[in-house]
């Protein structure tokens, strides 16, 4: 299965809540205020999203069998993340 099609049958399975239509919005403030909207989620999701992230960064574990750049990329990410959702994670915490 080539790429284009496994995304295919990724999006195929996504539920649609109701179609927006990010190809005819030209300006890019209304662009990412349509997406933050159709994907943005509730404050109960992102609660729930925030603890999951929390969680995870809290049990954050570096397997001796990942190489150091993977590890650190899965740190980064989990630490993006929580801050996308306004939590602050001093760099002393991530060191």
């Amino acid at each position: 299965m080539d790429q284009d099609s496994a995304h295919m049958v990724a999006a195929s399975k996504v539920p649609m809540l109701k179609p927006v239509k990010f190809n005819s919005i030209k300006d890019a403030k209304l662009f990412m205020e349509a997406v933050e909207k159709r994907f943005g989620g509730n404050t109960a999701t992102k609660t729930t999203k925030r603890n999951i992230l929390k969680q995870q960064y809290e049990t954050f574990t570096a397997p001796s069998s990942k190489m150091l750049e993977q590890t650190f990329d899965r740190l980064q990410k989990l630490v993006s993340q929580l801050e996308l959702l306004g939590e602050t994670i001093s760099q002393e915490d991530v060191n």
